[in-house]
């Protein structure tokens, strides 16, 4: 298991960008840009760069197949160039390229082991030329949560390589990690029987914002199949629905911070369960899956 005393070979700073490859890009554009709010910043027959904010974007859809999680983006600290012999002298083949895209003129490509998904290593994104902030945007892309064949090794790639944190376990098979204040951005489910992405997550600002899109949802003939609910790790109020390719979407509001990794502990909330309240081994119940009841077990299988 991961060596907490260990320097990793570059440090994450957050999670920039998620791709998906879909067979009707302009429907996924639709969804995106029309019901969840999001600014269409680039656009061509076979893609499409869509952001929350300032960054040039966090979603690419691309022409093909039905499938999520096709390439991962993530900011680092370090310059591209420190960070390439980092983790050159660790071990792993990485390739500097140019040509991934606009809004990202210089990434560092790697692959993430036990998938077939490149990790995209950036500095920064050009800017989207975004000023405005609609009331019913997202504030941003939340985090991914992935199926792994290897739990462990998944877990010690991102800690010791990528600089994550872990932030919450649940049973065996469920690892939450972060690479900043926020409880995770990263998540990982040990699994025999799938592969690929198991959901993605768009942060809202509160529950009110929260209700408002669940209502232009609705008005689109997008239901949900999974809360209003309260998980335990993280404590985030979230809600899950489909998307037009039958991708899992998390929305979700309130997720735990630490603000201070020193001190180690989230800040506290009415809902903890203990105070001062830090990362932990969760039981596999009903509480740690929903504090508030229900539970979806097709989101559960793995």
């Amino acid at each position: 298991m991961s060596n907490p005393d260990a320097q990793p070979a570059v440090r994450v700073s957050k999670l920039s960008y998620v791709g998906f490859e879909t067979p009707d890009v302009a429907r996924m554009t639709e969804y995106y840009h029309g019901v969840l709010d999001f600014e269409l910043v680039d656009s061509a027959p076979d893609g499409a760069f869509l952001t929350t904010g300032a960054d040039h974007h966090c979603v690419v859809l691309t022409q093909g197949e039905a499938k999520a999680r096709v390439a991962v983006g993530y900011e680092i600290w370090e310059d591209l160039g420190t960070a390439q012999q980092r983790l050159s002298d660790a071990g792993y083949e990485v390739e500097r390229r140019t040509d991934i895209g606009p809004g990202t003129p210089d990434v560092l490509v790697l692959d993430e082991p036990g998938t077939d998904v490149p990790l995209h290593l950036i500095t920064s994104q050009d800017p989207s030329g975004v000023r405005d902030t609609p009331p019913l945007r997202p504030t941003k892309l939340g985090h991914v949560a992935s199926f792994t064949p290897a739990l462990a090794p998944m877990q010690d790639f991102y800690q010791d390589l990528l600089g994550f944190r872990w932030s919450d376990t649940v049973g065996d098979f469920f690892v939450f990690l972060r690479c900043n204040a926020d409880h995770h951005a990263a998540n990982f489910m040990a699994s025999g029987k799938y592969q690929g992405m198991h959901h993605i997550a768009y942060e809202m600002r509160d529950p009110a914002h929260l209700i408002t899109m669940l209502d232009r949802l609705a008005a689109n003939d997008y239901r949900l199949h999974w809360g209003p609910g309260r998980h335990g790790p993280g404590h985030n109020l979230f809600t899950y629905h489909k998307d037009p390719d039958g991708n899992t979407i998390e929305l979700f509001t309130q997720l735990d911070v630490i603000h201070d990794e020193a001190k180690g502990y989230w800040e506290p909330r009415p809902w903890h369960e203990t105070t001062p309240m830090g990362p932990r081994t969760w039981e596999v119940d009903l509480a740690t899956v929903n504090a508030w009841g229900p539970v979806n077990h097709e989101m559960l299988d793995h």
